[in-house]
């Protein structure tokens, strides 16, 4: 099964309040989800494709220890796949926090801020190759 993106691009969702872009904060206990989508994105743009960051943020999130991953080869990759997964438009980066997201013709993803020109001349179809989509909404509209 395909789980990845190509030259597509991510909008905010219609119903953020986001102004421009934010890092996730962190809780008590740690780094959240989108903490940590956040800091794997931000910190090596175009080096993740969608499938590849969802795996490594489940990993990260769950603190499965390299020991355990090399021990059971592919069998946490294959039991995480299994079920069915909300893509990146789901994220509370461009629901929330205010990033859009870019995928290249590789798949691979970095982020734009919603306040910057490149997010603009992505909304505006300025790259033609790039098909744009919205973020999912956090509410329902009445």
């Amino acid at each position: 099964m395909e789980w990845n993106y190509y030259n597509t691009f991510i909008t905010v969702a219609r119903d953020s309040t986001a102004e421009k872009g934010m890092t996730p904060p962190d809780k008590k206990s740690g780094k959240t989800k989108p903490g940590i989508e956040f800091e794997l994105v931000a910190d090596h743009p175009y080096a993740y494709t969608q499938e590849e960051l969802l795996y490594e943020v489940h990993i990260r999130h769950k603190d499965i220890s390299e020991e355990e991953r090399q021990a059971r080869g592919t069998q946490i990759r294959d039991e995480f796949f299994q079920k069915p997964k909300a893509c990146l438009r789901a994220s509370m980066l461009p629901k929330k926090y205010g990033w859009g997201i870019h995928f290249n013709a590789e798949g691979k993803m970095a982020l734009i801020p919603v306040d910057s020109p490149d997010y603009q001349r992505f909304v505006n179809g300025e790259f033609k190759d790039v098909k744009v989509v919205a973020a999912m909404s956090s509410s329902k509209l009445k």
